[in-house]
């Protein structure tokens, strides 16, 4: 089976934390023109405004939180400004929690912390947009909070060897959306999970398009797609591989698995190819509806060993 390949940031070189412009500061107001040496710094002095931060390339071993404001960060040369190996607030490189946040070209890893849930993104309030971004090697991609009214848009990134299920604590996933409006994810590629799920949400709304979920390589993974309390919108045109070493291989796709809190009878899921790595046949089911709820399964490529849904 043919996998999409998102062809910005999967072979990202690891640049030296020197900047392109030697003696500035690698972090830009591009409204003021001041550069400051963290991002931190960067972000304070936007505060509650509007302002786009451009990153210069590097390796920056270092995290930022933003408190407020509306606020874009984006690499100056995508794939070149990586926040490597280290938290704020035990939470995540960034930790946003301002009115509206856009992340672009940013590449983050080696996220680790005690409780497990170490991600690249820690998203706390407002609507966040993601796009030509790169996450490996963590615990999780981005995780959010619950709140009302929240928007999540990622487009166009590739979520890489991430998710845990050990040490006797909850398992994390490579993107885990909580309770918020909705969730768009688009022409995007999940691959090499090291446990959980590629993507879980529990927003009331989503839109999974054009993407690639390819776990060939993955280690004790389980879901692809896991609507966790029901869902509206649009699955369609993504492609997925299951492979061999998973610790759930029951369901590629699931609605409702913890509990109906919305309706997922506006739920469409159709034009998508899902099958297993050469030599695999199973009888997992493409989608699992844990409710009562008219689904709607249109015409899907799937392998023959497959079960198109089932109801659990």
């Amino acid at each position: 089976m043919r996998i999409l390949s998102t062809c910005l940031l999967v072979s990202v070189a690891v640049i030296s934390s020197a900047t392109a412009q030697a003696g500035r500061a690698p972090f830009t107001v591009e409204e003021t023109g001041v550069s400051y040496g963290t991002l931190g710094d960067a972000l304070a002095a936007i505060g509650d405004g509007r302002g786009t931060v451009l990153v210069a390339p590097g390796t920056y071993r270092q995290c930022a939180v933003q408190q407020g404001g509306d606020v874009t960060v984006r690499a100056a040369t995508p794939g070149t400004a990586i926040f490597d190996g280290v938290p704020c607030e035990g939470k995540g490189a960034l930790v946003l929690r301002g009115k509206s946040s856009r992340i672009d070209g940013i590449v983050f890893q080696n996220i680790r912390v005690p409780d497990g849930n170490g991600a690249g993104i820690r998203l706390e309030s407002g609507n966040l947009t993601v796009s030509n971004s790169l996450f490996r090697n963590s615990e999780e991609g981005i995780l959010t909070g619950d709140y009302d009214g929240g928007q999540v848009t990622i487009d166009k990134s590739t979520f890489r060897k991430l998710g845990r299920c050990d040490r006797d604590l909850d398992c994390a996933h490579g993107v885990y959306i909580g309770r918020l409006a909705s969730l768009a994810v688009t022409n995007s590629r999940f691959d090499q999970g090291d446990g959980g799920h590629y993507l879980k949400t529990r927003t009331a709304r989503v839109t999974i398009t054009g993407n690639s979920f390819d776990d060939s390589a993955g280690h004790l993974t389980n879901y692809m797609i896991d609507l966790s309390n029901g869902a509206s919108g649009v699955i369609s045109g993504n492609e997925m591989v299951q492979g061999k070493d998973k610790d759930n291989w029951s369901a590629f796709i699931t609605v409702a698995p913890e509990g109906r809190e919305h309706s997922s009878a506006g739920l469409v899921i159709e034009g998508n190819r899902a099958g297993f790595v050469p030599g695999l046949e199973r009888g997992s089911t493409f989608v699992a509806n844990f409710t009562d709820d008219p689904v709607r399964i249109g015409a899907n490529r799937l392998a023959p060993s497959m079960k198109i849904t089932d109801r659990r």
